[in-house]
């Protein structure tokens, strides 16, 4: 039985979770209608003369008139009534199967910055570049409808809504068929762990949240108290919804270790198994991937095996090894990296963290992949980790939210895109660092309560006590919006023209050699001075991964003779050379193949 509005058999029908309420009345064209109460604390009426375009909301036990939570649609704002739309479904093709996991190459973006309209059909322009460039998923930032126009999305409180001004589930189902057409899959960023602060009216309706846990951005959802079945079952149909009506591929599940859970069968399970199967249903592949930074494979474990059967889960401890061996930067989070060892670590087990005592933490944190010091080949594949050299999270938690781009130089950080790029992760970039774009990405909001508002700058600012404060942008302050706006003009200019190029020629090389990716790879690593070496065997093919993060350069002894298939030093380089050594440029990346490739 479908939550909300659905416009059907002449009129529409409602249905809203309202267990507290003797009586539910849907207001609708200056009418009120009394809903039927029906099993489990539902109310559901059949409303004639209803249909696209009419606003509507819910009066409970005569108080005043709601929003729906499980509204498609609120072009007026959050506070104000929701709209009944059409019953779209996005038109898939017939040869259209998603993107499997081995094959993603993701792309991060937020709608509002990522173009000048800041749209989904703004969007749509921008999918033929990305396609070119190689990338085959676009991962878009939370998109649920939140306060006002300008948010990075995890304020949303309409789980079911697309963000209006964006231009809402039509436009979303647009940008989706669009990427299709381009062979791109289309990753949705939800977020389940908390809602906004702003228009949140779930706790009027039902037993939404618990007060036993605090996630840090207020009240946990209910997920296992009295209740919580119609609770998770909330935030799953909106999930399957996404799949199943508006064509998407696959989901980003933000913060998981937020979600409080203690049940036999654990939401997250609950969640893989019914999106997993919706997409089955249309003949596709939906990926869905986890965000935690708690080092745990049972992310990634099939839940018939007792995990929460995730394809893939993040993994920062890439990023942090690398920042850290690039910047020498140890505050924070990074008091636990050293640098290269790290990224020796990451590339020998998949996390640094596997067990060790961590400093930030003052505990001992993560697990092995397989439950052994080392992660023997096969075991869990690496593609099931999603990497990369800077996400919204790692611009956006730095008081300036200022980029990797303009705190290095141009070779360490093409050698940042090659550590992530031809390394045997799943690798993401974040929008715009395919041309070097320097633009930052603070973090911005548009509350209409004047104290929120207040709330928030003193809460980031207390977030760096350490900086200048005059130096942490003013979320609200309109400029700060405007100031992570894209300039994708830069990726047809020099310099960003040649970083183009660059990125091209070695997601080219991710595509074509399978040595790079294949999950029967045989991989060994080791540290030679200040460079990792990275070497893969698939039969008879080779390659052998140099990655230089020091001042100097290093000769790298081989024991064969090797083609050079690529070199940031040289990264224009497209007729490969034999060599039986190799000269690794400071701050550069190298790759050598063998064999047949």
């Amino acid at each position: 039985m479908r939550l909300g509005a659905t416009p059907q058999d002449g009129g529409t029908h409602f249905r809203v979770w309202a267990p507290r309420a003797d009586r539910v009345e849907v207001v609708v064209n200056g009418r009120s209608v009394a809903l039927e109460a029906t099993e489990g604390g539902f109310h559901q009426a059949q409303v004639a003369e209803v249909g696209p375009g009419d606003r509507y909301g819910f009066r409970l036990d005569g108080g005043g008139v709601l929003p729906d939570p499980a509204s498609r649609s609120q072009p007026d704002g959050v506070h104000d009534l929701s709209e009944v739309i059409e019953f779209n479904v996005a038109t898939i093709d017939d040869e259209w199967r998603g993107v499997e996991l081995d094959r993603l190459v993701i792309y991060e973006l937020h709608v509002g910055t990522f173009t000048a309209d800041g749209t989904f059909d703004a969007a749509i322009g921008e999918l033929a570049r990305l396609a070119a460039l190689g990338i085959t998923a676009i991962e878009i930032m939370p998109i649920a409808q939140f306060p006002g126009s300008r948010n990075w999305g995890y304020d949303g409180v309409y789980a079911f809504a697309a963000q209006h001004s964006y231009g809402g589930r039509a436009g979303l189902i647009r940008l989706v068929e669009a990427a299709h057409s381009h062979g791109i899959a289309v990753l949705l960023d939800v977020v389940h762990n908390h809602i906004g602060p702003e228009g949140n009216y779930l706790a009027q309706f039902g037993p939404y949240f618990t007060d036993r846990y605090n996630t840090g951005w207020g009240d946990a959802m209910n997920m296992v108290e009295p209740g919580s079945d119609a609770v998770r079952d909330h935030f799953i149909s909106s999930a399957v919804e996404w799949i199943a009506e508006a064509g998407l591929d696959g989901l980003r599940l933000d913060a998981v270790h937020a979600i409080i859970d203690q049940t036999a069968r654990p939401f997250l399970e609950e969640l893989t198994d019914a999106v997993s199967a919706a997409a089955t249903a249309q003949n596709r592949t939906a990926v869905i991937i986890a965000e935690s930074s708690d080092n745990d494979p049972r992310f990634i474990t099939p839940s018939a095996d007792g995990g929460y059967g995730c394809d893939a889960v993040w993994n920062d401890d890439l990023h942090h090894g690398i920042r850290v061996a690039l910047t020498g930067d140890r505050s924070g989070y990074y008091a636990d990296y050293e640098g290269i060892d790290d990224i020796v670590r990451c590339f020998q087990n998949g996390w640094v963290f596997t067990g060790q005592y961590s400093i930030a933490r003052g505990r001992r944190h993560g697990r092995s992949l397989d439950g052994r010091t080392e992660r023997p080949p096969g075991v869990v594949p690496f593609d099931r980790l999603v990497v990369c050299d800077q996400n919204h999270d790692q611009i956006g938690n730095r008081a300036a939210g200022d980029r990797l781009d303009v705190n290095v130089t141009g070779s360490q950080r093409r050698l940042a895109a090659a550590t992530t790029v031809l390394g045997p992760f799943t690798p993401m970039l974040f929008m715009g660092e395919e041309y070097g774009e320097t633009a930052p990405f603070p973090y911005f909001v548009s509350h209409g309560d004047a104290n929120l508002i207040e709330a928030v700058r003193t809460g980031r600012k207390n977030e760096f006590p350490q900086n200048d404060q005059s130096a942490v942008p003013d979320p609200a302050d309109p400029g700060t919006f405007q100031s992570a706006k894209l300039t994708p003009a830069r990726a047809f200019e020099s310099p960003g023209r040649e970083l183009v190029q660059m990125y091209s020629e070695m997601l080219k090389l991710r595509r074509t050699l399978a040595v790079l990716t294949d999950a029967e790879v045989t991989q060994t690593v080791r540290r030679q001075g200040s460079t990792v070496v990275v070497t893969r065997l698939l039969g008879d093919a080779g390659s052998m991964l140099l990655l230089n993060y020091g001042e100097t350069a290093e000769q790298i002894p081989v024991d064969a003779v090797w083609d050079v298939a690529f070199d940031t030093a040289d990264p224009a380089q497209l007729n490969p050379s034999s060599v039986d050594a190799a000269r690794v440029a400071p701050w550069s990346a190298q790759l050598l193949v063998s064999g047949t490739v």
